[in-house]
C-alpha cells in the first residue's frame, strides 16, 4: 500500500505542531513534570477549543467532521509533545459524553490489564472501576489505577488501540529527533559523536523502526482493520520503547540524569505499550491472519 498525505492533512499535521507547541512546549511539559503531574483543565479546554476532540465528529454536530487518519496524523503529534492526559479516552467520547468534545469533560476509560489513567482528575468514567487501588506510575505525567476485578478477556476498543499506537509513533518520533540533534553536536575527543560508527548505527535503526511504525500506522488508519491494527501496534510499541533505550544510549550517561528529557519518552512509552491490553494477544491475532493466508 501506498500512502501519501493529501495537501490537507499536511497543514492539518502542520497546523496542530504549532498549535502544541504553542500551549505545551518544553517548559509546559517540565512545569507538569515539577507540578507533580495534574491535570491542566486550562490545557485541557484549549485542545478542545482546537478541535482536538470533536475532529471525527460530524459538522452537523458541531464537530470537524474529519477521519481516522486525521485523527492518527494528531495522535501523532501530541505523542511527539508527550501531552499528558487521558486523550484517547476523551477524544474517543467526544459526540457522546456532553462536554467530552470542547473539553469541558474529562473521560477515561478502564484500559489493558484493568489500568485506569487519571482516574482521580476524571469526570467521566467509561467502565466499572470499583475497587480500584492506585498504583506508583513511572510515567510521571500519567497517574495510573489498577481495577482488581477487571475482566482481563474484554479487549480494548480497535480504535482505542490505534490512537494509542499513534502517541507511541510520536513519542519515537520524538526520541530519534533528540538522538540525532545530540549526536550531531555533542563532542568527544574533537569529534561529533555522530562521526562513531556505532553511533551511526544506533540513529539509522532509530529511523528504520520510526519509518516502519508510521507506514504501519498510517496504513491501520486506512483500512481500520484490526489485523492492521494489532500489527500497528506491536511496530509502534517497539518503535517506542526501543527507540527511547537507543536515544538513551546515544546520550551515554547524560540520557540517564533528571533534566534531560529522553527518560520521559522512555517512561511515557513503557505505560502506552501497557495500555492495549496483552501484547500477547497482538501477536496471536497477527500469527492467527498469517497462518490463515499461508494456508
Amino acid at each position: 500500500m501506498r500512502f501519501q498525505l493529501t495537501e490537507d492533512q499536511r497543514v492539518l499535521r502542520s497546523g496542530v505542531r504549532e498549535v502544541l507547541a504553542r500551549v505545551f512546549g518544553a517548559e509546559a511539559l517540565w512545569a507538569a513534570v515539577d507540578g507533580g503531574g495534574g491535570l491542566d483543565r486550562g490545557l485541557w479546554r484549549e485542545l478542545g477549543a482546537a478541535g482536538f476532540f470533536s475532529l471525527r465528529v460530524a459538522e452537523g454536530e458541531g464537530g470537524v467532521g474529519l477521519g481516522v487518519p486525521e485523527a492518527v496524523l494528531v495522535f501523532e503529534e501530541a505523542g511527539r509533545v508527550l501531552l499528558p492526559g487521558p486523550l484517547v479516552a476523551t477524544h474517543l467520547a467526544a459526540g457522546v459524553v456532553p462536554g467530552a468534545a470542547s473539553g469541558e469533560v474529562v473521560v477515561t476509560a478502564v484500559g489493558g490489564g484493568g489500568l485506569v489513567e487519571w482516574l482521580a482528575e476524571a469526570d467521566v468514567v467509561v467502565g466499572e472501576v470499583g475497587g480500584a487501588v492506585a498504583l506508583r506510575s513511572v510515567d510521571p505525567l500519567t497517574p495510573l489505577h489498577r481495577v482488581p476485578e477487571a475482566d482481563s478477556s474484554v479487549r480494548p476498543d480497535d480504535l482505542y488501540v490505534l490512537l494509542t499506537a499513534a502517541e507511541q509513533l510520536g513519542t519515537a518520533v520524538r526520541a530519534c529527533e533528540a538522538a540525532v540533534q545530540h549526536a550531531r553536536t555533542r563532542e568527544q575527543f574533537g569529534r561529533p559523536v555522530g562521526a562513531f560508527q556505532a553511533v551511526k548505527h544506533l540513529c539509522a535503526e532509530l529511523l528504520v523502526r520510526v519509518e516502519m511504525a508510521r507506514a504501519a500506522v498510517y496504513a491501520a488508519a486506512v483500512t481500520v482493520d484490526p489485523v492492521d491494527i494489532a500489527a500497528a501496534r506491536l511496530l509502534a510499541d517497539e518503535a517506542a520503547v526501543r527507540g527511547a533505550r537507543d536515544c538513551l544510549q546515544v546520550y551515554g550517561g547524560m540520557g540517564f540524569t533528571w533534566e534531560a528529557d529522553v527518560h520521559l519518552c522512555l517512561k511515557r512509552a513503557w505505560v502506552r505499550a501497557e495500555r492495549g491490553g496483552s501484547i500477547t494477544e497482538s501477536e496471536e491475532l497477527l500469527a492467527g491472519e498469517l497462518l490463515i493466508e499461508a494456508g
